[in-house]
Parts: C-alpha cells; sequence; structure tokens
C-alpha cells in the first residue's frame, strides 16, 4: 500500500510546484471591438470550414489532434495537432465544450527571432498574442487513470534539466521530479515562441469572434 501513496504524493508535489496555467501571453493583443469587412469574411470561412470538418472534439481527434488541457475560464478544452505554421484550413488548435462541442480554432505563426506582427489573411495584427515557448504534458496516474492535464515547463528550464525541444522527451519530466517514471506521460510536445490567433466559432457576445 505505501507505493501508491508515494506515488500519489509525487504526483501531488509536481502539480503544486508546476507554473499556474494558462500560460500568460508575453504580447497581449493590442486592440478588441467590431471586425473589418476582411476580418469578417476570415471568420465567415474559418467558421463554416471547422464547423463542417470538426463538429466534434472526436474529429480533431480522427486528424491527429491531442488534447492536453482542463476546460478553461471560457470552458474550452485545446487540442493541438503539433504544427505551429498555420494556414486558414489548418489551426494549430481547436477549442471544444465539455460536451465535445466546436467552441473556436487558433492559429498560429511561429516567432523564432522577434518577428513582428502578422500581417495574414485581412485579419489587423493588432488581434494577435505572442507566447512564449514552452513543453506542455499530459500526466496519466497509472494509479487511478485519472488524466492530469494543464501540466507544462518553460523551455529554458527544460533544456537546463538537459531535455531536447526537437523531441522532448518524457525522461526529462520523471528527472525534474514531476513523475515517477516516464510511464505516466501521455502526452508531451513542445509548443514554441508563436504569435497566436483566435477564432471563436461560437461567440461569447456577438462582438468577440477573435480572442
Amino acid at each position: 500500500m505505501k507505493a501508491p501513496i508515494a506515488v500519489a504524493a509525487l504526483i501531488v508535489a509536481a502539480l503544486v510546484a508546476a507554473p499556474p496555467s494558462p500560460v500568460s501571453a508575453d504580447e497581449q493583443a493590442t486592440c478588441s471591438g467590431p471586425l473589418s469587412a476582411s476580418e469578417a469574411t476570415f471568420v465567415q470561412n474559418v467558421t463554416r470550414d471547422l464547423t463542417a470538418r470538426f463538429p466534434h472534439a472526436s474529429d480533431a481527434i480522427a486528424a491527429g489532434y491531442v488534447r492536453y488541457t482542463a476546460p478553461d475560464d471560457t470552458g474550452a478544452i485545446s487540442y493541438a495537432n503539433r504544427q505551429w505554421t498555420s494556414d486558414p484550413t489548418h489551426p494549430s488548435q481547436l477549442f471544444y465544450d465539455t460536451s465535445g462541442n466546436l467552441m473556436g480554432g487558433d492559429f498560429s505563426v511561429p516567432r523564432p527571432n522577434g518577428e513582428p506582427r502578422p500581417q495574414l489573411w485581412g485579419v489587423d495584427p493588432c488581434r494577435w498574442f505572442e507566447f512564449n515557448g514552452h513543453v506542455h504534458y499530459v500526466i496519466h496516474d497509472l494509479n487511478t487513470g485519472k488524466m492530469i492535464y494543464d501540466q507544462w515547463i518553460w523551455n529554458d528550464d527544460f533544456v537546463a534539466a538537459g531535455g531536447n525541444l526537437s523531441n522532448p522527451s518524457p525522461d526529462t519530466i520523471v528527472k525534474i521530479g514531476r513523475v515517477p517514471s516516464a510511464a505516466y506521460i501521455a502526452t508531451i510536445f513542445e509548443l514554441p515562441t508563436i504569435w497566436d490567433l483566435i477564432v471563436w466559432v461560437r461567440p461569447h457576445t456577438p462582438d468577440q469572434l477573435f480572442w
């Protein structure tokens, strides 16, 4: 009986030590409000396309997206395809509610060298956020079967622990003391420094089609 208790204590300690989620944007969007004509067209096209192809979370999973978060304060659960150069038909992430219904999509552009805000798809550059690079992982508690989401570590800290950002290994998470063995890691990937654009296909308010 002592081993499972020790494992549980280790995971609880790791959760306490882990950074808070969600990851904070380094550079916030600098505008909001009503859409321009070109932005409205972009949102309409994205909404039509994503609701046709990915209406349910099972559609995202079938297309290679993986879940890595619990519901956030908007009710959205994030699924990532781990491809960070988006085009209008290939969002890097899709968002679903707790019933598995599509809420929105997330489009990204890598920013490895301080590149300026993207000028793409008729969207005002002021709509984009920046997120700094970090490694996400999901813990599968082998004792309870529970999936523990919203776990991450900054890229610099991951590399300092001997991790390889090109091929993140569960062994690094073990080394830093977050889990007792690599078998507890269900998913791991790097989310590099990116510019990020969130589009709601099911808006919270009529004018909140972008985040």
